[in-house]
């Protein structure tokens, strides 16, 4: 039988199979993808055969579909190994927030790094506008600024009072979108806005440390009333750059790509080399100082945490 998976616990599976009905499945033996060291070789929004096993009600995943493309991140402590968060999407969604907690610019950065190495749309939903000061409408517009430049489309919610919740359910319509973020950034109260009745677990903010709890402790794919998909996922504290080498970074930054052809060495590193029109740019305040010390961080291989 083929199927959508559309939860992950770990070592079990729940697949949405053709027939309309879920099962639990796991996996049939060694199941790993040659080329890719992942703790998780099946993710939510993978395509699957599976097979009931016999005198049981669970079934046991036995092929792997071809994917069009996934989100994937290297695992903190396992630095030879990747974690897929989610696969075959249309897009992908970052919710960030300022304040309660803070995302950083470099997590959005490596966020987006990571979404144009593997061809997939992303989108910035700035949430949590209900508790934003004057100054922190400022903060803000310099925050959309940055990424509005580069094409990248950023929307302001505010998941607790409902402002411009229909506008993203009209970016969601007939997509199958990740929703992904740091802890705490109001990522549940979104998605229960988005799907009233569903009552997903929402957390506290750590008054000690400013982050959230972790609410989502495993990604779930959710059937979207006005349809389309939506994947929700486990909080990231960290987002660790995977499989992308050092001398192709500079193609996953849009306003470095665009320059690249210009540098005086086809190798150029962008970093102290003779002739480097992203480093003139950089001169000029033709590219954001922030981003390129994201660049910097990422090609030093430094991570990244909340």
């Amino acid at each position: 039988m083929q199927g959508l998976v559309i939860k992950s616990t770990g070592s079990w599976y729940q697949v949405h199979g053709e027939d309309g009905q879920d099962y639990d499945c796991r996996i049939k033996g060694k199941f790993r993808i040659k080329g890719i060291q992942t703790t998780n070789p099946v993710a939510v929004g993978d395509q699957v055969e599976f097979e009931m096993e016999p005198n049981s009600d669970n079934g046991v995943i036995f092929k792997l579909h071809e994917r069009k493309n996934y989100i994937i991140r290297k695992s903190i402590n396992l630095s030879k190994q990747a974690q897929i968060i989610a696969a075959n999407l249309d897009q992908a969604f970052l919710v960030v927030t300022l304040v309660s907690p803070r995302t950083s610019l470099g997590f959005i950065d490596r966020f987006l790094v990571t979404a144009e190495a593997y061809r997939i749309p992303a989108t910035l939903i700035f949430n949590k506008l209900d508790l934003f000061s004057d100054e922190g409408l400022e903060v803000l517009a310099e925050y959309k600024s940055i990424y509005e430049k580069l094409n990248y489309p950023c929307y302001t919610v505010s998941a607790l009072e409902g402002t411009n919740v229909p506008v993203i359910e009209g970016l969601l319509k007939d997509q199958t979108t990740l929703f992904s973020g740091h802890s705490g950034v109001g990522k549940s109260s979104l998605i229960n806005a988005l799907l009233p009745g569903r009552s997903i677990k929402t957390g506290e903010i750590s008054e000690s440390s400013d982050k959230g709890q972790h609410t989502t402790t495993f990604a779930e794919m959710h059937t979207l009333p006005f349809g389309g998909y939506l994947i929700d996922t486990p909080g990231i504290r960290e987002l660790g750059i995977y499989d992308i080498k050092p001398e192709e970074l500079g193609h996953y930054f849009r306003e470095m790509r665009d320059l690249m052809h210009l540098c005086k060495f086809h190798n150029c590193r962008h970093i102290n080399e003779p002739g480097c029109a992203v480093l003139k740019a950089i001169e000029n305040d033709e590219i954001e100082l922030s981003r390129y010390e994201s660049y910097l961080s990422i090609f030093h291989g430094n991570e990244t945490r909340a």
